[in-house]
């Protein structure tokens, strides 16, 4: 888009995601409109060049994109309740937390008031807002993401995943599962080597290291469990049963808990008790998923 076209956004909430999402606008040459509960926190903005409102209804009749990066399901409601009338052929971008249930009911909300809705689920810090190390989810209106898709890559790389507004909040909460057994990882090892005195300063570049080269094996470990297929993988259920056993002894003898990877531990004894020993690490996914009746 050319400088004259670019649309105007609104941005409602200026908290730790919702200025550098302003800034990030402003930077790429967007008309923006800033509203804050608290409106000293709109100034810095306004002297970069935002619009500031005094309401959230005088906000959103600023353009015909309002994203709100406020707090929570809660938040989006208390801050548009008085600009419900305004919202009517607008496109509503909630950043919010928000659970699945809670995103299809602001979209129903959103709907009753004449307003299209897109769910947003942001997987970045607010250092990395327009940046490509973070990337943001989406769910909801199609054409709401094909009209605004300019708009919503000026925040992060934008992926798109169906029109269930709730769609998004699940491949959030998915994406944040695997970081969140990465970081329990992390810290459970950190506390193991503390008993012999390494830091955890010294361990991190290692464990970043190790990492990386895991999140080089995903897609393996994705096509397995895609395919179903487990006979020929290189990290056998047996091979890590025994580490993680030996992992889980160590800890116990240097009296470090053991609750991260005791769960892990009872999954390879089942899949190995089930004659599985053989097959790849991914088959643990077998023990996991809830069967399809669709795929058999």
């Amino acid at each position: 888009m050319s400088e004259r076209t670019k649309s105007p956004v609104t941005v409602l909430g200026l908290g730790r995601m919702g200025t550098p999402i302003a800034d990030a606008f402003l930077a790429a040459g967007h008309p923006v409109t800033v509203w804050n509960r608290t409106a000293a926190k709109a100034g810095p903005l306004v002297a970069r060049g935002a619009a500031g409102a005094a309401t959230a209804a005088e906000a959103v009749t600023a353009g015909p994109l309002v994203i709100a990066p406020l707090l929570d399901h809660e938040a989006v409601r208390e801050a548009l309740g008085p600009a419900t009338a305004e919202l009517r052929g607008r496109t509503l971008v909630n950043l919010a937390n928000s659970s699945p249930d809670q995103a299809r009911e602001l979209a129903a909300w959103a709907a009753g008031h004449g307003a299209d809705y897109l769910d947003g689920a942001m997987m970045a810090l607010p250092q990395t807002v327009a940046t490509p190390s973070g990337f943001f989810l989406y769910s909801g209106s199609q054409d709401a993401f094909t009209t605004y898709r300019p708009e919503l890559e000026v925040m992060a790389p934008a992926h798109y995943f169906g029109t269930d507004p709730g769609a998004a909040e699940i491949h959030d909460l998915a994406v944040l599962g695997t970081g969140y057994a990465a970081l329990a990882g992390f810290l459970h090892a950190a506390a193991l080597l503390d008993t012999v005195g390494t830091p955890p300063e010294v361990l991190a570049p290692l464990a970043a290291r190790w990492l990386g080269g895991m999140a080089d094996f995903l897609p393996e470990l994705a096509r397995e469990a895609g395919s179903g297929s487990y006979s020929d993988g290189v990290s056998t259920i047996d091979l890590n049963r025994a580490a993680v056993g030996s992992l889980v002894g160590l800890s116990r003898t240097h009296g470090v808990a053991t609750d991260v990877h005791d769960p892990l531990k009872a999954l390879l004894d089942r899949r190995a008790a089930d004659g599985h020993g053989q097959d790849s690490f991914s088959s643990v996914f077998e023990l996991l998923r809830t069967r399809n009746p669709s795929k058999g």
